[in-house]
């Protein structure tokens, strides 16, 4: 018997090279970005990068696909159900 109804599966993927070249693939949205920030909805979750002198390279939501380029400082997903008061002020300071 086949599914009616099968699962989506999730694909995200980064590549990151030498901290100033990075490849991001499962991207939604792009909520938010200036030259020290990103903020990005991905089938993971919401990431953020942080660096120095940040630009989009190359932006393809049709297919997931965001290349960024400069100094990459730290990245990191948020997620209130494992992160709570973390998570909601990141959130508070970005959707004021």
């Amino acid at each position: 018997m086949m599914e009616t109804n099968p699962k989506k599966t999730i694909r995200h993927e980064l590549v990151m090279v030498n901290r100033k070249k990075l490849d991001i693939t499962g991207v939604l949205k792009v909520e938010s970005f200036d030259h020290e920030e990103f903020l990005l909805q991905t089938e993971a979750g919401f990431l953020t990068i942080k660096g120095k002198n940040l630009h989009m390279k190359n932006l393809s939501l049709e297919t997931g696909q965001v290349s960024i380029e400069g100094l990459v400082f730290a990245m990191e997903y948020i997620d209130e159900s494992y992160q709570g008061e973390k998570a909601r002020g990141l959130f508070g300071r970005i959707f004021k």
